[in-house]
């Protein structure tokens, strides 16, 4: 058994794993290529997360979902690379939104070199993703596009909030399946699409992808409230100090809403307050690590982890298949 990427995601097939692992590399080359300027300013700009590295979670699937055809089409490695790019981007943007001060273990391009480069340097990944995509022909684009829109749409909700009389999580789930549901996706279908795999699997590896990707985030939720700075990369509890209501904090007023506990109702006051106190800050993660909305939160994420797996019965049983009901286990233990 043999490991592939920082999932620790598990290969039985040396074959295979070579492939991915020859893959791999040739996304990070080419992740490099693309973000190359004739600036030199504009090229550390560009590179900083990607030298910090990365979990290449949406590379790796493109990999893995290309097994269901041709694995060596030609369209495979630059589609991976336009998936990354265009996840790199959305970061930049992501921490100017969100102040943050640190992102993959490393200050956020906002923090070392403000917000206006931060944003122009994530436009400039975007026109480098878009030049590559202009190759692999105008369905891909009208793919990329369609995505793009829903992950936009996807941060405009939450920005906007639920309707009145909205189920909060219900809202919420919409808002994931957009910001990060809709690229994962993308991942499952560029790599079946671009090896010419059946139309039948390509839908099946979409639909994984989706929720796979809600399953990702859900996890990122957990991850956020429980981890420390060393496990996850970036300042924990980033969304609970911007006030941004994750599953783990949206459970909790479920429950303290139906059981209307004095300890629950407290803590959800401390929620609703000043959370850049530093002191009420570090008080609202601790209780909130040790409430059972966070437990709830991890159980919702293995639902929807299940799910995924459960898409891919249909496609015929191989190592690919295999890997990729791993790479479902492997996102679920990051949520503990």
């Amino acid at each position: 058994m043999t490991v592939v990427g920082p999932f620790g995601l598990s290969v039985r097939d040396q074959a295979l794993e070579t492939d991915v692992q020859a893959g791999l590399a040739a996304v990070e080359a080419g992740l490099l290529e693309a973000t190359k300027s004739e600036v030199p300013f504009i090229t550390e700009a560009a590179q900083h997360l990607v030298r910090a590295g990365g979990k290449r979670f949406r590379p790796l699937l493109v990999m893995l979902a290309s097994r269901f055809g041709d694995p060596y089409a030609p369209g495979i490695v630059p589609s991976a690379v336009v998936v990354e790019l265009t996840h790199l981007a959305t970061l930049y943007h992501d921490d100017v939104m969100d102040e943050a001060d640190v992102r993959r273990g490393v200050d956020s391009a906002n923090a070392r070199w403000g917000n206006s480069v931060a944003v122009l340097t994530g436009d400039f990944l975007f026109a480098r993703a878009s030049h590559i995509l202009a190759d692999l022909g105008p369905e891909a684009v009208r793919v990329q596009a369609e995505a793009f829109e829903r992950l936009v749409t996807g941060q405009i909700l939450e920005t906007a909030g639920p309707r009145d009389g909205r189920d909060p999580v219900a809202h919420y789930l919409d808002v994931i399946a957009g910001k990060t549901g809709s690229l994962i996706a993308v991942s499952g279908r560029f790599g079946a699409l671009m090896s010419g795999a059946d139309e039948s699997v390509v839908d099946i590896l979409t639909q994984y992808g989706e929720r796979l990707g809600t399953a990702f985030q859900l996890a990122d939720d957990v991850l956020d409230i429980a981890s420390d700075a060393h496990e996850s990369g970036k300042t924990p509890g980033t969304d609970l100090r911007e006030g941004i209501p994750t599953l783990p904090v949206l459970r909790l007023r479920e429950i303290a809403a139906r059981d209307g506990r004095a300890e629950d109702l407290e803590l959800v006051r401390l929620l609703d307050g000043d959370l850049t106190d530093d002191a009420r800050h570090a008080e609202a993660l601790t209780r909130l690590r040790a409430h059972p909305a966070l437990e709830r939160a991890r159980r919702d994420t293995i639902r929807c982890a299940e799910d995924a797996r459960a898409t891919l019965a249909p496609l015929p049983e191989c190592f690919a298949k295999s890997a990729l009901e791993e790479l479902c286990d492997a996102v679920v233990h990051r949520a503990g």
